[in-house]
Parts: C-alpha cells; structure tokens; sequence
C-alpha cells in the first residue's frame, strides 16, 4: 500500500547514512518496547492502590476489570497485526503512540470520569459503573501499549534482518529485560515526587509527544522499501545448514494449518499463563509453604541475572541452530519450574524454580520474535504475530483466575502446577515434530 512507503526519506534518508540503517532499528525497537511500560502489568501494579483509594472500589473488583479488559483487548490483536501489515511499522506506532497517551490521560482522571456517570458513592449503580468505566480504560490500555507498540517494535527488528535475527533480538531483549527491571521503581519515583494523577499526565506526554516524533524520525517499516537488503548485505538461504529464509510466504490461515505453528505458539501462551499467575499470586504461593514475603520477592532478582545471560547466548546461538532445540530448552525449564513449585520449599525446589523460570524466560523472547518470519516469511507477519500475540495476552488474563480457583476450590496450588506440567510432559514429546515448514521448500524462490 502507498502509506506503507510514504515518505520513507523524510525527514532523512536511510541509505545515506554511513553504516547499515537496520542498527538504527534495533534501536528504535529497543526504545519502542520500553515506551510500552505505562501498559504492562509491572507498570500497572504502581498505580493499583492509588487506583482503589481514589476510585472506591476494592482490589476484586479493580482486578476482574483489569482481566476482563485484558482479554477484551486479545481479541483484536490479530486485526492490529493485519492493519500492521497493511500499514506498516511507522504509522501503526504512531497511531499505537497516540492511543497509549491518551488512554494514560484518561486513567489520570478516571475516578472524575467516573463521577461525570454517578456521583453517589454509596448508590447501587456506583460499582458497576465504575468496572465498566476502568474495563473499557484497561482494555485500551492493554491492546495499545502491551499488545500493538510491543508487537510492532519486534516486527520492525525482523523486518530488517534475517541471518542475524537471533542476535539482535538477544540485545533487544537484554535492554528490555534491564528496563521493565527498574520499571516499578521509576514509576514509584515519579509517584512520589509529583502524584499518581500527575505521572501518568507526564507519561501521556512524553508518549504522545516525544515518542510519536521518534517514531516518524525513525521507524522504518522494511528495507526492500528503500532499495536496501535485510541484514544490509545478500545472504543465502542457509546458515550452517539451517534454513534462515522463507521460501514461501505464509498467511495466517495458512500458517494456523500447520503442527509447527502450535507446537510453538502452545507453549509461550502456557508461560504467560503461568507467570502471570505466579506473579499475581506470589506472596500467597510462598506463604502457603511457609515461606516469608521477603524470600518471595528476593526470587526475581537471580532470576533476572540467568535470564539475562541466556538470553544472550539463546539468540546468538539461534541464528545457526534449528529452533526445535530451543523448544526442548523452553520445555524444558516450564516443567522444571512447575514441578518445583509444586513441591515448592526452602531448598532444591526453590532453586529449582529459579533455575527453571531462568531457562523460559531468557528464551521466551527469542522464540516469541525470531520463529515467525523463519518459519513463514515477513509478508504477513503482522497478522501471524498479531495472532500469536492474542493467544499470549488471553491466556495472561486466565492465569491469575486458574491459580486461583486451584487454592480456593482445591485447597493447594500445586493441582494447578502439576496439572500444566502435565501438558508440558505432552508437548516436549511432541517437540521433535517442530522443524521449519521452509525446510519442504527448498526448491521454490526465495522471496525473503
């Protein structure tokens, strides 16, 4: 479409700059992921209090809005993937940019919004109002800030590479990683030095404003557009016998017929459910074994250092091995860390958590954003990542609700741990079967 590539030199034109373009990218896509913060839980979580003390609800009531709003948004993602494919890197950001600012604006005033509906605090009507009120504010700030500027930013960096995906995408997610890291802290910072209403002003600002501007400077949607090369140089098809580029483009109906494509999209929605869960309910799984609040939170932090560094090493290393070997390496750390948290105590099993969630999460990222364009081609990327990534944000809103009901109902997490390990069990025996479609295709063109 001619929007795709409207000016693509302006303000500047990427081939004149000295070096390969697509580094700009990378950190254009780094900055873009970040700018998502304001829209996932570990941004949220800063403002839930603040939010129940202002608005008068109570923590049920502000968390089923906030899962109802989260699936709410899963549900459009693939449309945003296609509208990604159809307009390209550069103008969905923005329009992403610009939804995310308002939408930040809005929940800085959310409990005066809520009053234009009903004043009366204590009149039977406030409650429900009030979820509607903050479910349809959740769900814009999911699908916008969660969903679409992440999901964007990925795709643009793949767009622009493809024998070296892996690598960059494992800086990417370094960056990321150390980010969402000081994220609470920050957000709390700018709480505490101005107020709640005011740092989500500052955030709507500077992603509105500032953001928007990067995004039109930079944000480039694929170099072909530009007369210039993936990777900025030709590149076989092959790397170590490993088929690096698609030889045929896949839809997303196409590539949804596929067995590969659910051996792998299964298990990271099963991640963000798990994690998800586990983070909602935290301080509660510990304390259920007798373990203290303070040795619940103090898990994350040799999480975060493992994760780190395989993430590293999983992404320079994914450029010259099948993924399937990842795949085993992911399922492998799942089960891992459900069985140790089924059988969690002071010891092994919680080392064995660490060490399991360590191995998912480094690795996650790397399968989530390399695996798609490898498999089925860059043409419609957006609509299969837009799907991928719908999958991903439902099964987050359902993992607090599982965990949930498996302690209430059950009397004991560990029924929900065991019982997703189990389905693990299946899929790492069904992983050998997760080669690269491409792999049948080795005689066809090359439209990568």
């Amino acid at each position: 479409m001619r929007i795709k590539k409207h000016w693509n030199t302006i303000p500047f034109d990427p081939r004149k700059i000295p070096f390969f373009y697509g580094w700009v990218i990378l950190f254009a896509a780094v900055f873009g992921v970040l700018v998502s913060a304001p829209g996932q839980t570990v941004g949220v979580s800063t403002f839930t209090d603040y939010l129940i003390d202002a608005i008068g609800i109570n923590r049920n009531q502000l968390s089923t809005a906030y899962m109802i709003g989260t699936i709410t948004s899963s549900f459009v993602l693939t449309w945003a993937g296609r509208m990604y494919d159809k307009y390209g890197a550069r103008w969905t950001a923005m329009a992403a940019s610009l939804l995310l600012a308002f939408v930040l604006a809005m929940l800085s005033q959310s409990d005066r919004l809520i009053g234009l509906f009903v004043t009366d605090t204590d009149s039977t009507i406030f409650s429900g109002t009030a979820i509607a009120v903050m479910l349809f504010l959740f769900f814009m700030l999911r699908f916008s800030g969660q969903g679409v500027l992440t999901m964007v930013s990925r795709n643009m960096l793949m767009q622009w590479f493809a024998a070296r995906r892996g690598m960059v995408n494992g800086i990417l997610s370094v960056f990321v990683a150390l980010g969402f890291s000081i994220t609470p802290l920050t957000f709390d910072w700018l709480i505490q030095g101005t107020s709640w209403r005011m740092a989500w002003l500052l955030m709507a600002g500077g992603v509105g404003i500032v953001f928007t501007l990067f995004a039109f400077f930079f944000f480039r949607d694929n170099p072909e557009d530009l007369g210039m090369l993936p990777d900025g140089e030709k590149h076989d098809a092959h790397k170590n016998d490993v088929t690096i580029k698609a030889f045929r483009q896949f839809n997303l109906s196409e590539a949804r017929k596929t067995f590969t494509f659910w051996l792998y999209a299964i298990p990271l929605a099963l991640y963000s459910l798990y994690i998800t869960g586990f983070t909602f309910h935290l301080v509660s799984i510990f304390e259920a074994v007798d373990m203290d609040r303070e040795k619940a939170l103090a898990v994350f932090i040799p999480v975060s250092f493992l994760s780190v560094g395989i993430s590293l090493v999983g992404g320079w290393i994914s450029d010259s091995i099948r993924l399937k070997y990842l795949l085993y390496f992911v399922l492998s750390g799942e089960l891992i860390a459900l069985f140790s948290l089924g059988n969690l105590n002071d010891g092994i099993f919680y080392y064995g958590f660490i060490l399991g969630h360590g191995m998912t999460s480094g690795l996650f990222n790397v399968l989530m954003t390399v695996t798609w364009p490898r498999f089925y081609g860059r043409k419609h990327l957006g609509g299969i990542t837009g799907f991928v990534m719908s999958l991903i944000v439902f099964a987050s809103a359902l993992g607090p609700v599982l965990f949930s009901f498996s302690y209430t109902r059950l009397g004991s997490y560990s029924y929900a741990f065991f019982g997703f390990a189990f389905i693990i069990v299946i899929l790492l025996l069904l992983a050998w079967k997760g080669n690269n479609p491409q792999d049948k295709l080795q005689n066809e063109k090359s439209f990568d």
